[in-house]
């Protein structure tokens, strides 16, 4: 190699200053750099910074425009370029390219990758015989394996992740520092003779060495076993997805009684057997995120997704599930958060332990440690395209929207599905899934994501705005207000759902028409909101101009986990309606007690929640249990109209005076119901009921306001059914529809729209 030091002639000489920001720094970037200078014989340096990737350049003329327009034209594979800027530079005589220290000197704003998929090269190496990291489980090189989950500080080299406790060997350490060796600058790269190690605990048994681990886990799934995996971002419960009195074993241990299973299938031809892949699903299942991707399920697979007629399934990701299927495991595996019901996912070793002792037959444990717990991330290919349900791992911490914010900006999301979101130099890092803050473990991992995250960045509390929803009482709300940052503020819940589908696109001054349905969200007079109409940007705000006609929620939030309460909040102001304890309803004894605090106003809060309405619904249709995971009602009303293949028309469901009234649906619903008719039908209907309805109010509310432009947000946006039926309607009428796609319609995206109306000052301020 060629170093630094003698000159070039002068004549010859150009030199150039680049900086490149994005998703630049544990993707391969500087190796890429190095080699794409070598080509272009261009001398000079790269190093990663807090901002980026720097780079000095000077050669000749002709060289350098090449290098720029590869730069930009072939990254490698996980980089994202999000900006190249490139400056004029003084000539210093430099006769050789090499990659520099890394520098720190202020806060860091790089982009940090998230984990990557096992590339196809490491993975023909993990199968030859004759290769040094034959079956190795922690194989990697730059275009793959761990980032997010090892990076423990900033810039990322080794030193700063959870592999500096393992010192290359020199084999390694000669990939490290060869240019033509793609493990160049490879931070994670191990061997066995270097590397960390998998064993297996089963009871009283210790199988060592990597092979015999993993083939003696292969084995106890194939024979009906739990096997806790440890993964990249925490640890999986397996068993044979197949192995129905596996599934029911796992139910039990995990108190997860009907909530569906995630799947992973051996590859895309096992996929293709347990669901229906169209061509968008299948390069969702293949990308770089790998997400678990829900789609219309081809077979039933006892206890795994309990009356849902849709699977979620995934691909292996890493080294070790190639492994695992190699060694004969189950073709298509349950492999769910390793957790009891609603806890965050288990990542330290003896923690897990400790936590699934009662649950796993077996652990499968690595040594290498695990910085931060990231979920699996869920997608779906829907109506309107792919849509992120759970963002998490290969998705998080990537930051998804610059905004024009110079100040950081904190936001805390909301209580149920929580993310947070950090705003350093105007680029908006929307963090993993966390869950849901009711529960003291992931109100931990809640704290400790925050920590995190501003640790990562530097971020100056003395400069810092928090900002959180309204609801006083929610326990981000709790904790924001104890930060000690410079400024707090509120954003109100449903502009939140609104302004992360702008914030997506950066159409900050764009002027929409924007549909906020969910179950839960405090609104400005104090009252539960949650079937809400706005006109507004987020540069300018939303003004509410249409909402769901109000209701009661008898016993408050209690509500949400028994539809027939919510139900007794509806039914309560109309009349001549039979008694729902008889048949065909049959309604349990809560419900007579909910309509008694109803009718009397005891213990009842005003409500416009459209996801009470539609539990409601499931209700009169047959769905009179509790509900043991949130959504549950709703899912299983759109589960049995997929059902329903007659063409039956909408319930009427219309507009009168600012607001979408419920009465005349539910008055048909229980009309049918008593003549008999088929639930599936009833569900069906009601359905293109909430459709027609919501579509004509949303399409007179854009036309009086002269927009062309509908958004659509909120949990109850997750429905696909309601969404196909929408589509046509309003992209028949001839508007522009925008939905969430990189972050989830639900709770899961509340905090970047708080991000993105605090950089516009759309926040009520808050003294502490």
């Amino acid at each position: 190699m060629m170093a630094e030091g003698r000159g070039l002639a002068e004549s010859m000489v150009s030199a150039r200053s680049i900086r490149v920001r994005g998703v630049v720094q544990g993707v391969g970037f500087r190796p890429f750099v190095f080699r794409l200078a070598h080509a272009n014989t261009l001398a000079g340096w790269v190093l990663n910074g807090e901002e980026g990737v720097e780079i000095y350049l000077e050669g000749a003329e002709p060289a350098l425009e090449a290098f720029l327009r590869d730069l930009e034209a072939q990254p490698p594979p996980a980089a994202r370029i999000t900006a190249i800027d490139v400056s004029p530079a003084a000539p210093c005589g430099l006769t050789g390219f090499i990659i520099r220290e890394s520098r720190r000197q202020g806060a860091p704003t790089v982009r940090i990758s998230p984990d990557l998929p096992v590339c196809g090269e490491c993975l023909r190496e993990l199968f030859d015989p004759g290769d040094r990291r034959y079956q190795y489980p922690y194989i990697n090189c730059t275009n793959c394996g761990p980032r997010y989950t090892i990076v423990l500080a900033l810039p990322y080299d080794r030193r700063h992740t959870t592999m500096r406790d393992w010192p290359m060997d020199q084999y390694c350490a000669a990939q490290y520092h060869d240019p033509a060796d793609r493990r160049f600058h490879a931070q994670p790269v191990a061997c066995p003779v270097c590397g960390p190690h998998y064993l297996l605990r089963a009871g009283g048994e210790i199988v060592e060495g990597d092979g015999a681990a993993i083939g003696r886990a292969a084995a106890l799934l194939r024979a009906g076993a739990i096997v806790a995996v440890k993964g990249l971002g925490g640890y999986h419960l397996a068993c044979d997805a197949r192995n129905g009195a596996a599934v029911r074993a796992l139910r039990e241990r995990k108190f997860r009684k009907e909530k569906p299973f995630a799947l992973m299938a051996r590859d895309l031809e096992e996929a293709r057997l347990l669901v229906e892949l169209a061509p968008e699903a299948e390069a969702a299942l293949e990308s770089l995120e790998r997400p678990i991707v829900l789609a219309p399920a081809r077979l039933e697979l006892e206890g795994v997704a309990p009356e849902n007629d849709e699977l979620g399934v995934m691909l292996p990701y890493t080294p070790l599930h190639y492994l695992l299927f190699a060694g004969d495991a189950p073709r298509a595996m349950v492999l769910t958060s390793a957790n009891r019901s609603n806890e965050p996912i288990a990542y330290q070793d003896e923690d897990s332990r400790e936590r699934l002792g009662g649950i796993a037959d077996a652990f499968l444990a690595g040594e290498r440690p695990i910085a931060r717990r990231v979920d699996d991330s869920v997608v779906r290919v829907g109506a309107f395209g792919p849509a992120v349900l759970r963002r998490a791992r290969g998705y998080a911490p990537g930051a998804v929207a610059r905004l024009p914010s110079e100040r950081p900006i904190l936001a805390v999301g909301a209580d149920l599905k929580n993310s947070v979101t950090l705003v350093v130099e105007g680029q908006a890092f929307v963090s993993q899934h966390i869950g849901d803050l009711e529960h003291y473990e992931a109100f931990q991992a809640f704290t400790e994501t925050i920590r995190d995250l501003a640790a990562m960045y530097d971020v100056p509390w003395d400069r810092l705005l928090v900002v959180h929803d309204c609801h006083p009482q929610y326990a981000s709300t709790t904790h924001a207000l104890g930060l000690a940052a410079r400024e707090h503020g509120a954003v109100q819940h449903h502009r939140a759902h609104l302004a992360s589908v702008l914030a997506e696109r950066e159409a900050w001054d764009q002027r929409v028409a924007g549909v906020s349905f969910d179950g839960t969200g405090y609104g400005d007079d104090g009252t539960i909101w949650g079937g809400e109409i706005f006109v507004g940007s987020v540069a300018a705000g939303f003004e509410r101009v249409v909402h769901l006609r109000r209701a009661v929620l008898p016993g408050g939030d209690a509500a949400a986990r028994y539809p027939v309460q919510a139900a007794a909040g509806f039914l309560a102001q109309m009349e001549g309606l039979p008694d729902f304890t008889d048949a065909p309803f049959r309604f349990p004894a809560r419900y007579r007690q909910a309509l008694s605090l109803a009718r009397k106003g005891v213990r009842s809060f005003t409500t416009t929640s459209a996801g009470r309405l539609f539990d409601t619904a499931a209700a009169l249709a047959g769905f009179t249990r509790p509900i043991s995971f949130e959504g549950q009602a709703a899912m299983w009303l759109e589960h049995i109209a997929r059902r329903h293949k007659g063409s039956g028309g909408a319930y009427p469901f219309p507009l009168a005076g600012g607001e979408l009234d419920f009465r005349p649906l539910l008055q048909a619903v229980v009309a049918d119901r008593l003549r008999g008719e088929d639930p599936a039908a009833i569900a069906r209907r009601f359905h293109r009921a909430m459709a027609q309805g919501l579509s004509d109010a949303v399409l007179a509310v854009a036309r009086e306001q002269g927009l062309r432009t509908i958004v659509l947000s909120g949990g109850v946006f997750q429905n696909e059914l309601l969404l196909a039926d929408l589509g046509p309607l309003l992209l028949g009428a001839g508007f522009q529809v925008w939905t969430n796609r990189a972050v989830p319609p639900n709770d899961g995206g509340i905090s970047l729209g708080q991000a993105a109306l605090a950089a516009f000052g759309r926040f009520d301020k808050v003294s502490t």
